[in-house]
């Protein structure tokens, strides 16, 4: 959630990293965000719950690879 409401605000995302215990946002901000680039109508909780996990994965790897570190994004603004 802490990603997609800074990519809906049109935020840089080249800076941002979650840190747990900095959560910002309400319990229904976050649904309806999430269900917003779920991109599903009226998805179920399955549906929600698998995009979440599969987002996780991803933004995991992406905050742990040396391609999206500050130093690469020194030479390469935005990749």
């Amino acid at each position: 959630y802490q990603y997609l409401s800074r990519y809906k605000q049109k935020q840089n995302l080249d800076q941002f990293t979650f840190l747990p215990g900095t959560i910002k946002g309400t319990e229904k901000e976050c649904l309806a965000c999430l269900m917003e680039f779920c991109e599903r109508r009226d998805p179920s909780w399955t549906e929600l719950s698998n995009f979440t996990h599969f987002l996780n994965f991803q933004l995991r790897n992406c905050e742990k690879s040396v391609f999206c570190s500050s130093v690469v994004g020194q030479e390469f603004h935005g990749f």
